[in-house]
């Protein structure tokens, strides 16, 4: 069955949100926000560990002097999501661009981030993958039959991740690549799963590497991503929040899978739209599965995509000197923090309410919005309703009407006193 609309509302806002699955398995809905799922994406860095983007050599040079000492930070498939649902916000794409250890920044900001998992979920995580993929993906074998109702009796098993010894991003991709086009290509048409395929997807104008812990399956002349949660299906459903975010990080390997076909000169929809989930069953560690069809999911992303401005577009708006260097002594951060907040603040951002579940930013923007009066600290729909309005304070000042409004707030100025009439009637 289709899986609905995703709003990107935040799990936590929908503590009790459980998730419905058919019994074929099939996913029927999702809303929310999983902000405790960490996938590795590996941040265009060559095989000497540095970083790499498409724009050439000058804008590769002033990621470095933005980024200084530190290394890169590796991402995931949520924050690729994250930047492509807020794509005019240029501090976003330019801190993911750079590589900067946001979590670190907006600590050091004092902001602390307030996502990630504990310990014990991460323990939790790591046991639950080595489970499915023990035996050569004994498990991921029997549930896709399952699904997929494929008579497959076996499958070959390829790890993409096994290069010898040049573990060079681009030599893993390019492996990636020989392996996929091999699996489309053979006559025999053997079902076969790839494990820790490395993907290159193009963002803003410079790649990305996605190291997925997902395997690519390959039967019948399709390929399907298969995701591995660790939160439990009970009794047939899952939490709606942590469904809908598994679906719109899936749905960025499908769009990267796809991407690469083309470039092979293969079919790219032969990787399927339906991707399998695999999670817990009950309150157990046996494995469970349910398709997600992410249709909806790619839609919206490959829009988003199209909509992120260029890198090197964003830096030719920048300060020349700017610099987001922690400046650090060991693990310590020892630049001063009025400099660094003058730094980030250099960058215009996009602040919503919906930032608060997604970005790792996000608290110390909606203090910088609160600050400067931006409606956008309230909302995007009361920014929208109130279009040319461009503060809370004149926003006041229209409601108070101690004088005339300008001709272009005229409109806007009567329906705000309308609205003030029917509070002070209700509230009198």
């Amino acid at each position: 069955m289709n899986q609905g609309d995703d709003h990107g509302h935040d799990h936590g806002e929908n503590p009790g949100g459980n998730h419905r699955m058919s019994h074929g398995g099939n996913h029927r809905e999702n809303h929310g926000e999983d902000h405790r799922e960490s996938r590795r994406v590996n941040h265009r860095m060559d095989r000497g560990g540095n970083v790499r983007v498409n724009q050439g050599t000058e804008h590769v040079n002033r990621m470095d002097a933005i980024r200084g000492g530190s290394r890169p930070v590796d991402h995931n498939a949520r924050s690729i999501a994250a930047l492509a649902a807020n794509p005019a916000c240029d501090r976003r794409a330019v801190l993911d661009a750079a590589g900067i250890d946001k979590d670190r920044t907006v600590a050091h900001l004092g902001y602390a981030s307030r996502f990630g998992q504990s310990p014990f979920a991460i323990t939790r995580t790591q046991e639950f993958k080595s489970i499915v993929k023990a035996h050569g993906g004994a498990h991921v074998l029997r549930l896709l039959r399952e699904v997929l109702g494929l008579a497959v009796e076996e499958a070959g098993y390829h790890d993409a991740a096994d290069v010898g010894g040049d573990s060079g991003h681009g030599v893993r991709h390019r492996h990636t690549a020989a392996v996929l086009n091999a699996a489309a290509q053979d006559p025999a048409d053997a079902a076969t799963l790839i494990d820790h395929p490395l993907l290159k997807l193009g963002v803003a104008g410079y790649d990305v590497y996605l190291e997925p812990d997902v395997i690519a399956f390959q039967a019948a002349r399709r390929f399907h991503v298969v995701a591995i949660k660790s939160f439990a299906i009970i009794d047939g459903q899952a939490d709606t929040g942590k469904v809908s975010a598994a679906a719109r990080e899936a749905a960025v390997y499908v769009h990267a899978m796809r991407d690469l076909f083309a470039r092979l000169g293969l079919d790219p929809e032969r990787v399927s739209h339906d991707v399998v989930l695999i999670c817990p069953k009950d309150f157990t560690n046996f494995p469970t599965a349910c398709l997600l069809d992410v249709r909806l999911q790619l839609e919206a992303l490959r829009r988003q995509l199209e909509r992120l401005t260029r890198i090197d577009t964003i830096l030719d708006r920048l300060p020349p000197d700017l610099s987001l260097d922690l400046c650090l002594d060991g693990d310590t951060p020892t630049r001063p923090v009025s400099e660094l907040t003058a730094a980030v603040s250099a960058i215009p951002a996009r602040y919503a309410p919906e930032c608060l579940a997604a970005c790792e930013m996000a608290y110390f923007c909606r203090e910088e919005a609160r600050a400067c009066g931006s409606l956008e600290a309230i909302g995007r729909s009361v920014r929208d309703d109130l279009g040319g309005v461009d503060s809370v304070r004149t926003a006041i000042e229209l409601i108070g009407g101690a004088s005339p409004p300008p001709e272009e707030h005229a409109a806007i100025a009567e329906r705000l006193r309308f609205v003030r009439r029917i509070f002070d009637e209700v509230v009198a």
